[in-house]
């Protein structure tokens, strides 16, 4: 069987930092969908020998690198949260590689839709690529509480990272489908079993 006229749609699944977006795109895999995790995709795009981390390094410094030769996350944050000229700089940067490394992985998916998870697809524009988007939304308090005790962040930094991401008004302006993750795992993971028959029975995103 080939799937040469086979085009699996694409859902683009969003949230803020904390939103639990990462367990539901893991629900997602576990009911057999096809997924790429943006944060995999940036990861790929800037590994030892590709033209964007030689530019980073070109631009930041030796500094931005690890002993190893990879790229030092943490080290970048702190320069482009302290600037924004600079984080647009590095978005203006990575954004097409990041889509392109995406949009070609996506295109091979077996799956009848395929998801594409991002923290910044409607503030990267990359949504306009999605056949339909779903926001895991949560309340901004629990945001700030789920992402301490995640990261052992300050409330600082945390309030950083939301300032640097859309709104919740914004993302839900842009959603097809909104699941509010303010309970248990065991709860989230009924919600996107639900979602994913509904889903299944889509031709192209829409019912």
């Amino acid at each position: 069987m080939t799937t040469a006229a086979f085009s699996p749609w694409i859902l683009g699944l969003t949230g803020g930092i904390g939103s639990g977006k990462s367990a539901a795109a893991e629900r997602f895999v576990e009911l057999g969908v096809h997924l790429v995790d943006a944060d995999q995709a940036a990861r790929w795009v800037v590994e030892p020998g590709r033209p964007a981390l030689a530019s980073i390094v070109e631009r930041f410094g030796a500094g931005v690198l690890q002993g190893d030769g990879q790229l030092d996350r943490a080290a970048l944050r702190q320069l482009i949260f302290a600037d924004p000229e600079q984080r647009r700089w590095l978005e203006a940067l990575l954004h097409p590689l990041i889509g392109q490394e995406i949009f070609s992985y996506l295109a091979k998916a077996e799956s009848p839709y395929a998801v594409y998870v991002s923290p910044l697809l409607i503030e990267s524009g990359q949504y306009r690529k999605t056949q339909r988007v779903l926001v895991i939304d949560v309340p901004q308090a629990l945001q700030v509480q789920r992402t301490l005790q995640r990261d052992g962040t300050s409330p600082e930094q945390v309030q950083a990272i939301l300032a640097a991401q859309a709104t919740r008004e914004e993302r839900l302006q842009h959603a097809d489908d909104v699941l509010v993750n303010d309970r248990d795992v065991p709860w989230l993971h009924e919600q996107i079993d639900q979602l994913h028959h509904f889903y299944l029975t889509l031709r192209g995103g829409q019912p």
